[in-house]
């Protein structure tokens, strides 16, 4: 799998590279498609410009960036989530076929769609591949079932222990008591005149 993952992270990202590098020196060519996505987004998070080219050279620099990440091995599923974060605006702006006229371009603005909808599915894999490593989430139950387990363990050793403290201290003074009454007993007894 290790030979895989080599191959198939460069192959992923190669679109991403490239395309984000090509955008970012002409950002101008993506503006006029993106300026209603863009707006939106800009909109929803209030830190971002409201400036469409902007916000084009802004994805385009983190598709560059992840992409290289990716391609490189280097943090490759908080890269894949960066890349997959990216081809969602960028697909929605860029092939909006379902608002297209003519029958042949909206069959190619589909077509495109399609392949970066199964590009999103790669990279969701890719950021979901642990290297064959148990996920976080398994790491996390079984640590918190071991540290039940020993609490529990621990928890009915403590009683167990408890439970024999109070026999033998139940013992002792009873016995001590018996014995205490016994020579009160005997005590009185020596006192009587009984004769």
């Amino acid at each position: 799998m290790a030979v895989l993952r080599k191959f198939a992270r460069p192959m992923l990202a190669t679109m991403f590279v490239s395309g984000g590098y090509a955008t970012l020196r002409h950002p101008e060519a993506a503006g006029p498609a993106a300026k209603p996505v863009a707006l939106s987004i800009a909109g929803r998070i209030k830190k971002l410009p409201d400036d469409p080219r902007q916000l084009v050279r802004i994805n385009s620099a983190v598709q560059l960036g992840a992409g290289t990440l990716l391609a490189l091995g280097r943090f490759p599923r908080g890269a894949a989530l960066a890349l997959a974060a990216t081809l969602v605006p960028s697909t929605l702006a860029g092939h909006p076929y379902w608002t297209i006229e003519d029958p042949e371009e909206r069959a190619r603005q589909r077509v495109h769609f399609v392949k970066n909808l199964s590009l999103l599915g790669g990279l969701l894999l890719a950021a979901a591949d642990t290297h064959g490593k148990p996920s976080l989430a398994y790491r996390t139950r079984r640590g918190t079932r071991h540290a039940t387990d020993a609490t529990a363990d621990r928890v009915h050793a403590a009683w167990d222990g408890l439970h024999t403290t109070a026999d033998n201290l139940t013992g002792s003074v009873t016995g001590g008591v018996r014995d205490h009454l016994d020579s009160v007993t005997g005590s009185v007894r020596d006192h009587l005149p009984i004769g």
